[in-house]
């Protein structure tokens, strides 16, 4: 990128003054975490030797065939096969990963890959905790690992009874409860292909993603409370079984006071878990790139793409960044907000893949307050805490103190993703919960299920930055001409090959959609869409936000995560939202800019206020043109700004052409949008 010269980026590409430290690793990090006994054993295995973390990463992306086959032979990936080299072909897309391995990713994930914690396995036996599920519908429910299998094995039973096989879909309309990680293992175990949507979408959301890839069996529920709301979804669940043609079966989950009897001439669960007792369990192997499951994406613009994982790409990459980054170990519990319709869920339970425990949680997080996960971790001690930037943002604003408040010793990893966080959370992190606790903040996506960039206990911590590379992915920011910049924000491309690159797009003949989604841009690597810069001093990065939002007020261009670091370290500001509206013949455009404040208020003065910090901390060109008082903004299901349908509106797209209503968060949050939208084209027209 050319001509940058505000406050962030100066235009000579040289790196700013050096961010705030935040974290050292501790002294003894290499003795105590997995990532040190994995280091041991390259070095006694491989004859090897890295004396810092970035030299680990640049040997992983030097010599991929040989970082990922050791991966492979150190956590003993269950294999009942034989392959020869890692990476057969290099070539994207269509890189080939461990030819001739035979592998089903449900084995794994019930018996572990057979190294779980470092040294010899401290993670105990069958009877150890595998889930717990909590809920605002029901009670808590705990299964052991023993217990989890039998449930698995009957379900297992159930599908191959209702003519379930190999590449025959399954799909689940569910929560994030037990129930959903038992069917998804079950389909897994079968060689099917599994896809999941949360029971908060309506019937045509759903219909939209499941019809693509024409289920045999539906699994739902027919309502569900959130906080203190019971939600009926019997009508929208008769919709959906209306709308997929090919389904066989249907299969209702009782959950609370909601139960069969809303879907008539369905199975209950309860029922088909009675039979198929003295079921062995058994795993269909496959081959590495045999699809696993179908994640889509969020449909905030165009049909939401059905995205093809594999059974060997999730097993690698999951235990490679699990154990790694994560460094979770047999025993250790894991929780994360999240949904069935987010990648994170398949992170999630992936976790059993290291004999981990799993915390499901379904409801609203933030139901009856903000201090709801903190009680929650406080009471159940989890070992990684996943949270969103959004939720860290809003504790800050309402003053919570969660290191001083609650008991949250057990924490030894704190996660984020979905979205930039401004420097001010990053420090709040940092002040509640100190340098003992890893503060992983990364970014990947649904495409790869997996993070390009993050954190990891031999990494350093710098304030508004995300430590660095992951292991295995060669990623670099690309300026205009295409080549690999630092100090600059560029493209965020990854010129080599990762395991969990899917496999494709369902119903996508020729790979054309799927070509055009990552290698248009660049043919032989991997174009993400989004912006970003790498330190050449720290080798922390930054993202910006997406590329297809980037302002380019008269030439200067600029991320919209600069606006957000300016002002949602305000503390009358909760959130907020930033577009710009080119001219077809040139010149500055509009800047559009939403904001939610603490008092829901907009005074002349506070608006005052927002323009001369924004010019003082970005430039003139960078004050926005309209400034609009929105009570909540609009994002997707995942926390994601939707900055892109919201320039559409702007410009006179009507709001069911520019985004799906199912993929907003908050109900209504597009309504203000349109109201404006409205305006803004009357006064167009006008002048």
């Amino acid at each position: 990128m050319n001509n940058v010269t505000d406050r962030n980026h100066p235009a000579s590409g040289e790196p700013e003054s050096l961010p705030r430290l935040l974290r050292e690793p501790a002294p003894d990090v290499l003795e105590k975490t997995f990532l040190g006994d994995y280091l041991r054993w390259v070095r006694q295995h491989r004859g090897l030797r890295f004396g810092s973390y970035e030299d680990l990463q640049r040997w992983s992306v030097r010599d991929l065939d040989a970082f990922w086959s050791s991966i492979w032979d150190y956590f003993q990936i269950r294999d009942h096969g034989s392959y020869e080299r890692a990476l057969s072909d290099p070539r994207m897309p269509g890189a080939r990963w461990f030819e001739g391995s035979l592998i089903n990713y449900a084995e794994n994930a019930l018996l572990g890959v057979g190294r779980t914690a470092p040294g010899p396995r401290s993670g105990g036996d069958d009877a150890d905790t595998a889930i717990i599920g909590i809920s605002q519908t029901r009670g808590q429910i705990e299964l052991s690992f023993a217990e989890l299998q039998d449930k698995v094995s009957r379900c297992r039973h159930a599908l191959q009874q209702m003519g379930v096989g190999k590449g025959d879909r399954v799909v689940g309309y569910l929560p994030n409860i037990p129930e959903a990680a038992i069917a998804f293992l079950a389909t897994a175990s079968l060689g099917a292909i599994w896809a999941g949507c949360a029971p908060e979408f309506g019937a045509q959301g759903v219909i939209d993603r499941f019809a693509q890839i024409r289920p045999k069996v539906l699994f739902g529920v027919t309502g569900y409370t959130y906080g203190d709301k019971p939600v009926d979804r019997s009508a929208e669940f008769a919709q959906i079984r209306a709308g997929l043609p090919d389904l066989e079966s249907t299969v209702v989950v009782p959950y609370g006071q909601y139960n069969s009897g809303a879907a008539p001439d369905s199975v209950d669960w309860t029922k088909l878990l009675s039979e198929g007792s003295e079921a062995e369990m058994k795993f269909e192997q496959v081959d590495f790139a045999h699809p696993l499951c179908v994640l889509f994406s969020s449909g905030t613009s165009g049909k939401p793409k059905a995205i093809m994982h594999s059974h060997g790409g999730f097993v690698v990459e999951h235990v490679k960044n699990s154990a790694l980054s994560w460094d979770l170990q047999a025993g250790d519990r894991m929780v994360w907000a999240t949904t069935t319709a987010w990648m994170v869920w398949n992170s999630l339970l992936s976790a059993l893949l290291l004999r981990a425990s799993i915390i499901m949680m379904d409801g609203n997080p933030m139901y009856p307050d903000l201090d709801n996960q903190w009680r929650m971790a406080e009471e159940l001690e989890p070992t990684l805490m996943g949270v969103s930037p959004g939720f860290i943002m809003a504790c800050r604003h309402a003053g919570i103190e969660p290191g001083s408040m609650y008991r949250l010793d057990s924490i030894r990893t704190l996660g984020a993703s979905g979205s930039p966080l401004p420097e001010a959370g990053h420090q709040w992190v940092h002040e509640n919960f100190g340098s003992d606790v890893v503060f992983n903040l990364g970014s990947g996506g649904t495409d790869v299920c997996t993070a390009f960039v993050q954190s990891g206990p031999w990494q350093r911590d710098w304030a508004g930055e995300m430590s660095g590379k992951c292991l295995g992915v060669n990623v670099v920011a690309l300026d205009d001409g295409g080549h690999p910049v630092e100090d600059e924000f560029g493209e965020l491309v990854v010129l080599d090959p990762m395991p969990s690159m899917p496999v494709g797009f369902w119903g996508d003949d020729g790979d054309q959609r799927y070509r055009a989604s990552y290698f248009e841009r660049y043919p032989s690597a991997w174009w993400h869409g989004d912006r970003i810069r790498f330190r050449s001093d720290t080798g922390s990065c930054r993202i910006s936000g997406r590329s297809d939002a980037t302002l380019n007020r008269g030439g200067v261009r600029m991320g919209t995560a600069e606006f957000y670091n300016v002002l949602e370290e305000r503390p009358d500001v909760v959130d907020s939202l930033i577009v710009h509206l080119e001219e077809p013949a040139g010149g500055h455009g509009e800047l559009v800019l939403f904001v939610a404040t603490c008092d829901g208020e907009l005074t002349t003065e506070r608006r005052a206020s927002i323009v001369t910090e924004l010019r003082n901390q970005l430039s003139p060109r960078h004050v926005p043109d309209h400034i609009v008082l929105v009570q909540v903004i609009p994002r997707n299901r995942t926390g994601k700004k939707l900055e892109i349908p919201v320039k559409k509106v702007l410009t006179g797209v009507p709001v069911t052409d520019a985004l799906s209503l199912e993929s907003l968060s908050a109900a209504g949050a597009m309504g203000p949008v349109e109201r404006f939208a409205r305006q803004r084209i009357a006064r167009l027209t006008r002048a």
